[in-house]
């Protein structure tokens, strides 16, 4: 789907209301296959993979409200007047800046491994990171995600879920995975989720990269969220607890 001068890879499965899955960086819609299958018996599910990422064409001025802009339009082509959001790391900041810059596209928000506006640091380790990515390609970054962001328990007990990992960090453009980690180093909060949009949060217990103080604390700004911690997982949500987080979204949906 040409979306903004950019081809973005689109998948449509599934009728009944619409869910709009938004993976993370490094990561592109096949993150969300196991809870795309289940939601697809009754619902319109809809995959896009980001500008610069998995299937889809690069960008020139890729940032968290391109995003969010790009997800309005593929709303817009396929005539969907809301839709459930379902965002992971980075684009959790994608589904929250989508429900503020498009009032009323959004019914309902669900953050898995939810992320705060990068600090400093964290800025400058993405800028660091897609200097690497250009010199030296996704090779050199694979390792240290695999091993930052999933748990020990899933590296030591389910290697298939770090090599699956590994492989979506592999197949990524590196200049467009460049151009999204400068995208998260520029990342402002979009602030506050409204209170009237009903709103999940589900993290790991051992998630450095979204930690469970970032969903508490989305969850106390907006005063009536459901807070979901998995044990035992890290980061890589959907992958690492592929059943339970089903199940919420189940049951949330």
């Amino acid at each position: 789907m040409n979306v903004h001068g950019t081809e973005l890879a689109v998948e449509v499965d599934g009728e009944g209301p619409a869910v709009l899955f938004v993976h993370g960086l490094g990561g592109t819609s096949n993150f969300f296959q196991v809870q795309a299958d289940a939601l697809a018996a009754d619902h319109r599910v809809i995959r896009v993979d980001s500008a610069g990422a998995g299937r889809s064409g690069l960008a020139e001025g890729i940032s968290i409200e391109s995003h969010a802009d790009d997800l309005a339009a593929v709303l817009d082509a396929l005539d969907v007047a809301s839709a459930a959001v379902v965002g992971h790391s980075m684009g959790t900041l994608v589904a929250r800046a989508l429900a503020a810059r498009h009032p009323g596209r959004v019914s309902a928000l669900a953050l898995l491994g939810a992320v705060a506006e990068p600090a400093e640091a964290g800025r400058q380790a993405q800028r660091d990171r897609a200097a690497v990515l250009r010199a030296q390609g996704t090779a050199a970054v694979a390792p240290g995600v695999v091993a930052n962001a999933l748990s020990e328990a899933t590296r030591r007990d389910r290697p298939e879920i770090a090599a699956f990992v590994r492989e979506l960090v592999m197949r990524q453009d590196p200049e467009g995975y460049a151009r999204n980690c400068e995208a998260l180093a520029a990342a402002t909060d979009p602030g506050p989720v409204d209170p009237a949009l009903p709103l999940l949060l589900v993290t790991g217990d051992e998630d450095r990269v979204g930690p469970p103080a970032v969903s508490h604390d989305l969850a106390a700004a907006h005063g009536d969220a459901t807070v979901e911690i998995v044990p035992g997982i890290g980061h890589w949500t959907a992958l690492e607890a592929a059943g339970p987080v089903t199940d919420h979204l189940r049951k949330f949906l």
